[in-house]
């Protein structure tokens, strides 16, 4: 299975910031199990690169690997529709298509 990897930006210790960070590691534990990363950034200690982004909303997560990369804002509770949204492979599947292999 390909690597997938996530960049999750965040405001602070929110508590939707908090929420979004649980439920995107709930995600990769469930559709991507040991093939998964996730860097979490906090858009307030490091505006330059959240600018760099182009980030307008906060919590947003940025699928950055495999290509394409793929956007979703807001703190991912809705897991199946966040799942679909980041491109991920149906549990069970192998590739990033969510075909096996």
């Amino acid at each position: 299975m390909a690597t997938y990897s996530f960049r999750l930006y965040v405001a602070g210790q929110t508590p939707r910031s908090l929420a979004a960070v649980a439920n995107l590691r709930a995600l990769c534990d469930t559709y991507l199990p040991g093939c998964h990363e996730i860097e979490v950034i906090d858009a307030a200690e490091q505006p330059d690169l959240a600018e760099e982004e182009r980030i307008l909303a906060i919590p947003i997560v940025i699928r950055t690997k495999p290509l394409p990369s793929f956007r979703v804002i807001g703190d991912l509770s809705d897991r199946a529709r966040a799942a679909a949204l980041l491109g991920l492979p149906e549990v069970g599947r192998s590739s990033p298509e969510g075909q096996a292999q």
